[in-house]
């Protein structure tokens, strides 16, 4: 288990273009502490755990970007090459994406659950179609429908288009 856990840590971490100086083991082991401290928490299946684990990494690593972002750490400027021809527009920072994409995936908890469960299993674990239609005991097709909902869904919360 400790194996995948460290996998899904590299996952969610490589999303972020190595802009994060988070390394995969110390967010695993905050995401342990994490659960640790939670003695109410259950999980029925290894599908729910490595959801939760997922979100809680998820987390950590925006609560990170923020910390990196404050005005305490500097985050009100921005560090520009000699060479860039345009110094007045910075390129956009990870954390900003993050949080973004936090709220809208909070957004679409409250909205639907079972969806962003989905987006949790699918995008963070790294589950295939099958494997959460096994898990959920429904049809892999029924599982692609929720899964092109979702994304509408959180496109439509992100502000995008197509």
């Amino acid at each position: 288990m400790y194996r995948e856990l460290h996998t899904l840590a590299q996952r969610q971490l490589a999303r972020n273009d190595g802009q994060l100086t988070l390394g995969a083991t110390t967010l695993l082991h905050e995401v342990y502490l994490n659960i640790a401290d939670r003695s109410t928490v259950s999980f029925p299946d290894r599908g729910h755990f490595m959801a939760y684990a997922a979100r809680a990494m998820r987390g950590l690593i925006i609560d990170y970007a923020r910390s990196r972002r404050t005005e305490k750490r500097g985050g009100a400027f921005h560090i520009t090459g000699l060479g860039d021809s345009d110094a007045s527009s910075p390129e956009p920072d990870v954390s900003t994406a993050l949080d973004a994409l936090g709220e809208a995936l909070d957004t679409l908890a409250a909205a639907a659950p079972a969806l962003a469960g989905l987006v949790d299993l699918h995008f963070f674990c790294g589950f295939s179609f099958a494997e959460i239609a096994e898990m959920r005991a429904v049809s892999e097709r029924t599982v692609q429908r929720d899964w092109r909902k979702a994304r509408l869904l959180l496109h439509d919360f992100l502000g995008e288009s197509g």
